[in-house]
C-alpha cells in the first residue's frame, strides 16, 4: 500500500495549505462574526482551480482525483469550516453535473461553476418534512407541454441564496422510482429564495429554504433520466460523505494543533500543561482520531479515484471522522479551560462549527445503517 500523495495530489495540498494560511485565516473570525459570505474567497479559489477539483479539464477542473479533493478540503477546513462547506458543495454539483449531464449542460454549467462566474452552486434534496429519507419527497414535478412545472419547498439549501444553479429533486412518479432531478438557474420565475437560517456555526456559509410555485423549466433541464433522481442524489451523497469526512478531518487538525501550541505555553503548577499527564493523554488521542480519521477519508476517496464500489467506506470515514471530531472540539475547549470558551481563541468557533458534522450528508445513524446493510449484504 502506497501512503505517498502524487505529484498532483501535493501540489493541490500545498496550494491550498497556502490559500487557506496566507487569505482565508485572516478573514475567518470576522466572517463568522458578521455571516457574511466569502465571494471574494469563492472567486480565488476558482482562480485557483478548487471549486472542481475532480472535473475533467475540458469543463474547467483541475482533474485531479478524488483525493486531492479531500486534500483540499481539509486544509480548508483546518482554518474556516464555512469556506470549506461553500467550496465542498459546488465541487459536489460540478461532478454531478459532469458525470449525469447532457453535453450542452455541462457546457454551460460546470465552467461557470468551476471559475466561480456563479458564486456558487447547490443541492435541494431535504424538505421541511424530509431529511434522512429523500424516497419521501414531496416537491413535484408536472409535464407542461415541452417543459416540467416544479412547486414544493426545499431546506437546508447549503448557499441556496447566491448559487448560479440548483440541483433540486422533485417527484414525478409515485415511490423511489419516481424522482427526477432538475438543474434551475437562479432567477427562473417561480424560484423564489426563502429566509436565511440562524445557525449555531458555520455562519459565514449560508442555509436557506426554497420555493417553488409552478417554476416552469424546460426538458433540457432534467439531470439525467426521469425516474432516475433518487439514484443520482444516492450517489452524490457517497461522494459528499468524503467531503464531511474531509471537514471534519480538518477539524480535528485544527483542534490538535491548537491545543498543542497552547499546552506548550499555558504553565500551571510550575511546569506547562501539555507535561502533565492529564492533558498530554486528551492530546495523544487527539493525534490518534486525526490520523484514523485521514486514513479512512483517503482510503474511501482512493476507491472512488479507481472506479471501485465506494458507498460503505465513504460512510465509514464520515462517521468516524464526524464523531471524532466532536471529541476533538470538547477536548480542545477541555485543554483551553476559559480561554475555549471566548470567542479570541477561536476554540469556540471550531466547538461550534463542528458540530453539525455528523448530521449534514446524513446523521451517524444513517451512516450506521448503510455500513450494517452493506455487511448484511455480503457473502
Amino acid at each position: 500500500m502506497d501512503f505517498e500523495l502524487n505529484e498532483v495530489e501535493a501540489a493541490v495540498q500545498a496550494t491550498a495549505r497556502a490559500f487557506a494560511r496566507d487569505e482565508v485565516a485572516p478573514q475567518a473570525a470576522e466572517s463568522d462574526r458578521t455571516e457574511r459570505f466569502p465571494e471574494g474567497l469563492v472567486r480565488k479559489l476558482g482562480e485557483l482551480g478548487l471549486l472542481a477539483v475532480n472535473v475533467p479539464a475540458a469543463l474547467g477542473g483541475s482533474e485531479a482525483g478524488p483525493a486531492a479533493y479531500a486534500l483540499a478540503l481539509i486544509e480548508l477546513s483546518a482554518v474556516d469550516r464555512s469556506v470549506a462547506v461553500v467550496a465542498g458543495v459546488t465541487n459536489m454539483v460540478a461532478e454531478l453535473v459532469t458525470r449525469y449531464g447532457t453535453p450542452a449542460q455541462r457546457e454551460r454549467h460546470v465552467p461557470r461553476l468551476a471559475s466561480a462566474e456563479w458564486p456558487a452552486g447547490a443541492f435541494a434534496l431535504s424538505e421541511p418534512g424530509c431529511g434522512s429519507d429523500p424516497a419521501s419527497l414531496t416537491t413535484r414535478a408536472e409535464r407542461r407541454g415541452d417543459g416540467w412545472a416544479l412547486t414544493g419547498e426545499k431546506a437546508w439549501v447549503t448557499s441556496g441564496d447566491v448559487a448560479g444553479v440548483v440541483v433540486v429533486w422533485a417527484r414525478t412518479g409515485p415511490g423511489p422510482h419516481g424522482i427526477t432531478a432538475f438543474l434551475v438557474e437562479a432567477g427562473t420565475p417561480g424560484f423564489t429564495v426563502g429566509r436565511r437560517e440562524e445557525k449555531m456555526g458555520l455562519r459565514a456559509s449560508h442555509t436557506v429554504g426554497l420555493s417553488f410555485e409552478e417554476c416552469l423549466v424546460p426538458d433540457s433541464a432534467r439531470l439525467g433520466e426521469v425516474g432516475e433522481g433518487l439514484r443520482i442524489a444516492l450517489s452524490a451523497l457517497d461522494g459528499g460523505r468524503i467531503g464531511i469526512a474531509a471537514q471534519s478531518t480538518g477539524t480535528i487538525r485544527a483542534a490538535l494543533e491548537a491545543s498543542a501550541a497552547y499546552a506548550r505555553e499555558r504553565r500551571t503548577f510550575g511546569k506547562a500543561i501539555g507535561e502533565h499527564q492529564a492533558v498530554a493523554f486528551l492530546l495523544a488521542d487527539l493525534a490518534v482520531d486525526h490520523d484514523t480519521a485521514r486514513l479512512l477519508t483517503l482510503r474511501a476517496a482512493a476507491q472512488k479515484g479507481a472506479g471501485r464500489p465506494f458507498t460503505r467506506e465513504a460512510a465509514m470515514a464520515k462517521l468516524w471522522a464526524s464523531e471524532a471530531a466532536q471529541r476533538a472540539v470538547s477536548a480542545a475547549v477541555q485543554i483551553h479551560g476559559g480561554n475555549g470558551y471566548v470567542e479570541d481563541y477561536g476554540i469556540a468557533r471550531l466547538y461550534r462549527d463542528a458540530r453539525v458534522q455528523t448530521i449534514y450528508e446524513g446523521t451517524s445513524q444513517i451512516q450506521r445503517l448503510v455500513i450494517g446493510r452493506g455487511l448484511l449484504r455480503e457473502p
